[in-house]
């Protein structure tokens, strides 16, 4: 059911200094998204009546994100403050009566986390409710202060804390569910009264709560669901937390993965079950794995499309490419974009494929390039194989029917085209269409020529001999000189 009395605000408008970086902070990456991307589609479950983002610093960039996936935008210009940015969202929100809060660079919040803040917000009737986090070191964050064990006074800031609350280990998440009728009259009372000049939306907690407003804060059951993302080390932290759930997530459905911490899988990555996941492995983008899989140590898959029954051998890379049931890859092939091999393939070490059809039960095993080629069933494309598909201008296909055998350190010269059940000799360089069930030769004739080389090197012996015999009279002249010297 939708929560038409419910907005979310998402506040991203920020640039990251600490990042050093010239790309806005909530757009760097973590677990396979954006980091605003992340929290946008982890409040797309809440059902809200509208996701509001705050932007400013690449705004337009920020946007190009998050508008596709529903979200409104508004800009902050200048940004002054968590405070204002709410301000700026005000008009945005319409008759919503409640308002999740959420900073755009902390990503790892669960949707249950959140449904989880709201119901304790609506059953406790509060004008606030904060997630909060305990930590063993709190520090570099505000404190929760409690004037009770359910309500809150304050949330502090660190650098304003006092020697007694140095001791709370409950910090605030900046992730809030504020009730609006009660949130925007606080709102108008604050005061820029920080060495920034800026109006912050926790000095706001401090007004609803001298006011006598229920002010409530929730404890995340994982602390580390709002770890937020101030420096590198804390994306990779954050990253790291998202690709441990996704794996987790995997091998609770029935894929083996070894050295799971060794395995990057992206979010949107489907595998199925007895699927095996070597150490050092990638899947990527949209990647989806068939059941009883194995995806060998080194291999790179991206957008790939897997069925049931696949082998890819270690170190292969697989990009926009289909691989049906009981194809084999590799050691070390590469398949780049709009590749489609079909049931019982084989395509061996080093072969590089590029837009192209290989049939059912057809082989490519050594060192070829194939590209823009149509090739049919139970063929063998011998070692070596070259599609010459590019004259410097354009691109050429050639098609290869059924059971046809290409001959090792073949190059056909697109556009070709050679029929079912055809040979080509080995060596040849195919520039005309080879008919159905014909021989395809394109060499030279060879010629052997009896005693040539035990001739020639007889003629070298000779040639070698006066060389021989002037090198011993100059080593005599030099010694007579140097004898004559002394």
């Amino acid at each position: 059911m939708p929560n038409n009395d419910l907005a979310v605000v998402i506040l991203a408008a920020g640039k990251g200094t600490r990042l050093k970086s010239s790309l806005a902070k909530v757009l760097h990456r973590a677990g396979g998204r954006t980091l605003v991307e992340q929290i946008v589609r982890a409040c797309e479950p809440l059902k809200a009546r509208e996701t509001v983002v705050v932007v400013g610093h690449q705004a337009e960039l920020v946007a190009a994100v998050v508008e596709p996936l529903g979200a409104l935008t508004v800009v902050q210009q200048p940004q002054n403050g968590t405070g204002h940015a709410m301000h700026v969202a005000k008009r945005t929100l319409g008759r919503a009566k409640f308002a999740v809060v959420l900073p755009g660079d902390a990503p790892l919040v669960r949707t249950e986390t959140l449904k989880a803040l709201i119901a304790a917000h609506r059953n406790g009737n509060a004008a606030a409710t904060i997630l909060s986090a305990v930590l063993a070191d709190p520090s570099g964050y505000g404190r929760v202060v409690r004037k009770s064990e359910t309500a809150v006074s304050a949330i502090v800031e660190e650098s304003q804390l006092t020697n007694e609350e140095r001791d709370i280990n409950e910090i605030n998440s900046a992730i809030y569910c504020f009730t609006l009728e009660k949130l925007w009259p606080a709102l108008s009372q604050i005061k820029p009264n920080n060495k920034h000049r800026e109006l912050y939306l926790t000095d706001a907690i401090a007004v609803l709560s001298a006011k006598g407003e229920t002010v409530q804060a929730q404890v995340a059951a994982d602390s580390r669901e709002v770890l937020g993302c101030n420096t590198r080390a804390d994306l990779a932290e954050v990253d790291r937390v998202f690709r441990e759930r996704k794996r987790n997530a995997l091998m609770d459905d029935g894929v083996t993965i070894q050295l799971p911490e060794t395995v990057l899988i992206d979010p949107d990555v489907t595998a199925g079950e007895d699927t095996i996941i070597e150490p050092v492995v990638q899947l990527l983008g949209k990647t989806k794995v068939g059941a009883r899989c194995t995806i060998r140590t080194g291999s790179v898959l991206n957008d790939a499309i897997l069925g049931d029954d696949v082998t890819v051998e270690p170190h292969c890379v697989v990009s926009e490419s289909r691989l049906d049931d009981r194809v084999i890859i590799g050691p070390f092939a590469r398949l780049r974009p709009n590749n489609h091999l079909k049931a019982g393939a084989r395509i061996g070490n080093f072969v590089e494929l590029k837009k192209s059809t290989v049939g059912e039960g057809t082989k490519a095993m050594h060192l070829s390039y194939l590209g823009d080629a149509k090739i049919g069933s139970k063929s063998n494309i011998g070692a070596g194989t070259i599609t010459c598909n590019y004259d410097g201008f354009h691109k050429y296909p050639t098609s290869i029917g059924n059971k046809v055998f290409i001959g090792s350190d073949t190059a056909l010269v697109a556009p070709v085209r050679i029929g079912d059940g055809a040979y080509i000799a080995a060596g040849s360089t195919i520039t005309e269409n080879v008919p159905s069930d014909g021989l395809g030769i394109a060499r030279g004739r060879q010629v052997n020529k009896p005693g040539w080389a035990s001739k020639k090197r007889r003629e070298l012996a000779a040639e070698e001999k006066p060389k021989k015999t002037m090198r011993r009279h100059a080593k005599k002249k030099s010694q007579r000189r140097t004898k004559k010297r002394r």
